[in-house]
């Protein structure tokens, strides 16, 4: 057992570590496999750590710390499931174009859609085809994290709510934005004017 509060002592300073980082540390001490999983198990059963997937933890210390802080929400986003980029709602409500309140972190992913639910919080990864995974950048606050623009992130809404804008025209868009209650008007000029180039792109290529 001192072993074990030793190694989890050493993780507390992370903002998320894997199982190899355990197993490194547990070579120092020349613990077992077997034992290490056994450590790891009581850390989750006495709250001590979250696990966010197999293989991937935070210390709960760390995550009490810094969970109020959306840049490290999103940062772990981006780390939960790579690559990907914080869209669609979730990005929206960042930028202050919605009012809808949102419960769980989504995301635009190249891998096959997935949603976790965590200690840590809900997350949700949508799968867009490779040439569509764009028009994100990276925003650094206490820590950073890849995030569409707002355009991208409204593209990336309606890309997913209508199936991938089956049966849209382009005179279907603002009845849509209007339904959702998206502030659009509240966007950038630069930035609607490339939503809507985005739209009309996909719509010729479709």
């Amino acid at each position: 057992m001192k072993h074990r509060s030793v190694i989890f002592e050493q993780l507390k300073s992370q903002p998320y570590f894997e199982k190899q980082a355990i197993r490194q540390l547990g070579e120092q001490y020349r613990l077992k496999s077997a034992t290490l999983d056994a450590y790891i198990s009581q850390a989750i059963r006495h709250r001590e750590i979250i696990p966010l997937r197999k293989g991937l933890y935070l210390s709960a210390d760390f995550f009490n710390a810094n969970k109020n802080d959306i840049s490290y929400i999103f940062y772990l986003a981006n780390i939960l499931r790579r690559p990907s980029y914080v869209s669609s709602w979730t990005a929206l409500q960042f930028y202050d174009l919605t009012t809808e309140l949102i419960h769980t972190t989504t995301s635009v992913t190249s891998k096959v859609t997935r949603d976790y639910k965590t200690r840590a919080g809900n997350f949700s990864y949508q799968h867009i085809q490779p040439t569509l995974f764009s028009s994100f950048t990276i925003a650094k606050d206490k820590f950073e994290f890849f995030i569409a623009s707002p355009a991208k992130a409204l593209f990336d809404l309606l890309y997913f709510r209508t199936r991938q804008f089956r049966g849209i025209k382009l005179e279907d868009i603002d009845p849509l934005i209007e339904d959702l209650r998206i502030d659009i008007d509240e966007m950038e000029e630069h930035e609607r004017l490339e939503f809507y180039d985005m739209v009309r792109r996909f719509l010729r290529d479709e």
